[in-house]
C-alpha cells in the first residue's frame, strides 16, 4: 500500500469465524449481500426451504457464492446449532459416507465431478437418508453445471439428479446481477479492511464505474481478489480506478451504459437506478415493483425520493 503506515499493519490476520461473501472464508450468514431482484428471490426461496429441506442442490459458476448460500440455509435450518461440514464429494464418499451414522449439516462440493461409481454410492446414501425422519441430517450438493442437463446428456444417473434437484437453488452469475456489484464491493472491502486491521477504505471516482464495466468471469471470488489487490495500492483510504487490476475496456451490457457515464456513481445512486428500472418495467406500478424488489412500498418511496410520493 502506498502510504506512510507500517507494512506490519497489513499482515493478514486470522479470519473471523462465520459466513463470508465469498467461498474463501466463513463469515456470519447475515452477510449475504445483494439488492437485485434475482438475488432477493433466491434468498426468499432459501428462507422458505431452510426449515424443511433434507436434500438439495446448489448450482452456480465457480466463485458465485454457493457455499455462502449453503451457510445461509444452515443458519436458518433446525440444525443451526450443529456443525457445518464442508466435504469434497469424492473424498467424502470414500471415507465418511455411512448412511447409518449420517447426521448434521453436510455441504458436498462438486458432485458434478463424480464418476459413475461415486454417483451410485451417493444415490445409495440419499435413498437411506430420505427414508429416515427429517431433522437429523441435511445434505446440500454443489455443482458448477446443471445436474438435470447432465442427466439429460447421460453424464449423471437420472435418479440421482431427480433426488438432488427436487429442491434446487440456481445462483445467477455476477454479470447477470450487476446491481449487486456496488453493495458487494463495499461489504467485501469492509471485511478485507477488518482482516488487515486497516481503517475503512472508500471507492473513489471512477472505481465503481470500472467494477461495473467488468464481466466478472470469476464472479464474487474474483471481485474479492481484485479489491484485496486494490487495497494494497490505495492512497489515503481511497481506491481509484487505476488501483483496480481489471481491464478498462467497456464491456458492460448496453442497458448499463447510461449509469456508467453518470457523474454520480455512489451506492445510493446505483440502488436508485435499479429501483427506477424495475419501476419502469412495471409501467409505474409501485406496488408490483416493490414486491419484485422484495421491499415495502414506503421503502421504495424513500429510495426514489419525494417525487415518487407526489406521483403516486
Amino acid at each position: 500500500m502506498r502510504s506512510m503506515q507500517s507494512a506490519a499493519q497489513f499482515q493478514p490476520q486470522p479470519s473471523v469465524p462465520g459466513l463470508t461473501l465469498v467461498e474463501l472464508e466463513s463469515p456470519p450468514a447475515t452477510h449475504v449481500v445483494g439488492v437485485s431482484a434475482a438475488w432477493r428471490k433466491l434468498l426468499m426461496q432459501a428462507e422458505m426451504a431452510a426449515p424443511h429441506v433434507q436434500v438439495a442442490a446448489i448450482e452456480g459458476e465457480h466463485g458465485s457464492g454457493k457455499q455462502t448460500l449453503a451457510r445461509y440455509l444452515f443458519s436458518r435450518s433446525p440444525l443451526a446449532a450443529a456443525s457445518f461440514q464442508r466435504r469434497d464429494a469424492r473424498e467424502w464418499l470414500v471415507a465418511d459416507a455411512d448412511p447409518a451414522t449420517l447426521a448434521g449439516f453436510t455441504y458436498l462440493d462438486r458432485v458434478d465431478l463424480l464418476a459413475p461409481p461415486g454417483q451410485g454410492l451417493l444415490l445409495g446414501v440419499l435413498k437411506v437418508l430420505q427414508d429416515r425422519p427429517a431433522g437429523r441430517a441435511v445434505v446440500l450438493a454443489s455443482s458448477q453445471t446443471s445436474l438435470r442437463q447432465m442427466a439429460g446428456q447421460g453424464l449423471l444417473m437420472p435418479d440421482l439428479a431427480f433426488r438432488l434437484t427436487a429442491v434446487r437453488f440456481a445462483i445467477p452469475p455476477l454479470r447477470q446481477r450487476r446491481e449487486d456489484i456496488a453493495p458487494l464491493a463495499q461489504g467485501l472491502l469492509d471485511r478485507i479492511c477488518a482482516r488487515y486491521q486497516q481503517r475503512p477504505v472508500m471507492l473513489g471516482p471512477g472505481a465503481l464505474a470500472r467494477l461495473l464495466q467488468h464481466n466478472w468471469p470469476g464472479n464474487v471470488r474474483e471481485l474479492a481478489s481484485v479489491l484485496e489487490a486494490a487495497l494494497l495500492e490505495a492512497v489515503d483510504g481511497v481506491i481509484r480506478a487505476g488501483d483496480l487490476p481489471v481491464p478498462s475496456g467497456l464491456d458492460a451490457q448496453p442497458e448499463l451504459q447510461p449509469l456508467l457515464h453518470a457523474e454520480n456513481l455512489s451506492l445510493d445512486a446505483v440502488i436508485r437506478h435499479h429501483v427506477q428500472s424495475v419501476l419502469d418495467l412495471n409501467r409505474g406500478n409501485k406496488l408490483r415493483a416493490a414486491r419484485q424488489l422484495g421491499i415495502s412500498r414506503s421503502t421504495l418511496y424513500r429510495i426514489l425520493g419525494n417525487e415518487a410520493i407526489l406521483a403516486h
